[in-house]
């Protein structure tokens, strides 16, 4: 075997710069489902929880101010009908009817440590007839007085000085026949007691929500706790597995929701499991086949020794022996490669690697190369099927990219050379092997055909030949068992449909009549599959 010539040291240039090193990908923090529920859980509780105190704030103003408002509306009317009985004589002189009115309001004033209280009575002509003056008068946002119903009491929020007071006002209708304008009585009150009053009810509703929203919070974790300890239980469990223990998991007594993620996980295990005792088959086959021609050269190296320690090493002995031990060699070299090319051809990774090719280009390339062993062993090696320009010649019909489709080119062409070395295997003396690539006029599917001359394969056999390191019975061909293993393997990957029948009759070697067998492998690529291979 000749030796490689040696490499020579590769240097970068002075001025040359190191390549940027590849983006880092970006880190993503595992998320933790307890983590997450727990917080949809608790962000609405948090986010609800201030405005149900707002709310409640609110509320509590209302409640609070009912009570004081009914009794400020009692004490309007009262002072109303004072008012009335008073202005109601017009022959009463100013003063006395504002002693009066003072009289009576004094009956009504709740003064006390916490709010104080005001009174004002206006007279039909707008004069003040007794109480405080800096109270305003109601007025529309326009400007104008704002009249109310007879007998009805109205309130509003207003100041005197910097305090606010609650107002309830009430206009004095006229007299029949009176003309004048209506009177005006209003009675204010300062807000301590109402704020006191609300103060207490906010207290009373939000002090044992304190207490609550722990409890609340306690509870959602504990539920929450309760309620992952299943997926805790499953994962201890997978956690105390052996590695080589690829049995299904037990889902009786896994939640529902998890029922189906377990059921795949399963599936996985049963998929996983197949794949590894086929694994194990296959290094097992591959194990044995490599000890046949290792131990030829074993023996064959011990032969030559022994012969060469007794002085009976002749030229011609050492040559067949050293022929022997380079056959073995060369059995030895192509098993690895057909194993490294089964490999190759499971790779799943293989299909990101798909590109544009041409199979009749692939095909005519492989035949050219088995040219020289066709010829060794008198065998008519020949290609059917489109050729390129430089063969074909000028006017030749030509249909271009018929026979294209996105496949990887090194296992398509391994694909292609494994049929050929097959049907050459089993082909004898003076037979045919014919290469041959078919399209399809409604550009549906690419068809590649090896076609023999050997032997043939029977129809109880036709499936198990795609069977790694199986040889059909009573042929005495020397091979790896492999070949049709990779070429059924790459037809998978490229989602292609391989078929074994007889081949098409051909009339005896002799001239006389009758027919030849001969096999036929038929490898039928669907375009729209081929093309869709990389996206999926």
């Amino acid at each position: 075997m000749a030796e490689a010539a040696p490499v020579a040291p590769i240097t970068a240039p002075q001025d040359a710069r190191p390549a940027a090193a590849p983006a880092a990908a970006p880190y993503r923090e595992q998320r933790s489902l307890f983590g997450e529920i727990l917080d949809w859980m608790l962000a609405p509780l948090l986010l609800l929880w201030p405005m149900s105190l707002g709310l409640t704030w609110v509320v509590a103003q209302s409640i609070a101010a009912r009570p004081y408002d009914r009794e400020l509306a009692d004490a309007a009317r009262a002072l109303a009908r004072q008012a009335t009985v008073q202005t109601s004589t017009v022959d009463l002189p100013v003063g006395s009817v504002r002693a009066e009115l003072e009289r009576a309001a004094a009956t009504l004033k709740r003064d006390d440590d916490d709010d104080r209280s005001y009174y004002q009575v206006l007279g039909r002509r707008g004069e003040l007839l007794a109480g405080e003056a800096a109270l305003a008068v109601p007025t529309e946002p326009g400007g104008e007085t704002t009249p109310v119903p007879e007998g009805g009491v109205r309130f509003r929020d207003d100041t005197i000085g910097d305090e606010p007071v609650r107002v309830a006002y009430l206009w004095l209708p006229p007299a029949p026949g009176d003309t004048r304008s209506e009177a005006l009585v209003q009675v204010a009150e300062t807000l301590g007691k109402r704020s006191k009053l609300a103060t207490e009810i906010i207290k009373g509703v939000i002090l044992p929500q304190f207490i609550i929203l722990p409890l609340a919070v306690l509870l959602v974790w504990f539920a929450l706790t309760r309620g992952i300890r299943p997926l805790a239980e499953l994962q201890q469990r997978i956690r105390k597995r052996e590695s080589t223990d690829l049995s299904p998991i037990p889902d009786g007594d896994v939640p529902d929701e998890v029922a189906p993620l377990v059921g795949a996980i399963n599936d996985l295990l049963q998929r996983l499991d197949k794949t590894i005792a086929t694994q194990r088959h296959f290094l097992a086959d591959a194990a044995h086949q490599l000890k046949t021609p290792l131990a030829g050269l074993r023996m064959q190296a011990e032969l030559a020794a022994r012969e060469i320690d007794s002085g009976r090493g002749d030229p011609a002995s050492m040559k067949h022996t050293l022929r022997q031990i380079a056959l073995s060699t060369q059995r030895a070299a192509h098993m690895v490669n057909q194993l490294l090319a089964m490999a190759r051809a499971e790779d799943t990774g293989q299909t990101a690697r798909h590109q544009d090719v041409d199979l009749a280009a692939i095909t005519r390339a492989v035949v050219r190369d088995f040219v020289p062993r066709a010829i060794e062993r008198r065998i008519d090696l020949g290609y059917e099927g489109p050729a390129d320009a430089d063969a074909a010649g000028e006017g030749a019909p030509q249909k271009p990219g018929a026979t294209r489709l996105r496949a990887e080119p090194v296992l398509l062409s391994e694909m292609v050379r494994n049929l050929v070395d097959n049907a050459l295997q089993y082909t004898p003396q003076g037979g045919t092997v014919t290469a041959r690539v078919l399209t399809d006029p409604f550009g549906q599917v690419v068809v590649l055909q090896v076609e023999d001359t050997g032997p043939g394969i029977a129809p109880a056999e036709r499936e198990a030949v795609f069977r790694p390191f199986y040889r059909a019975l009573g042929t005495q061909v020397d091979g790896s068992g492999l070949g049709l293993a990779i070429v059924a393997e790459v037809a998978q990957r490229h989602g292609a449909d391989i078929t074994v029948t007889d081949a098409r009759p051909r009339p005896s070697m002799g001239g006389a009549p009758g027919t030849t067998p001969g096999a036929l492998f038929t490898v039928r690529f669907p375009l729209a599959a081929a093309a869709a291979a990389p996206a999926s």
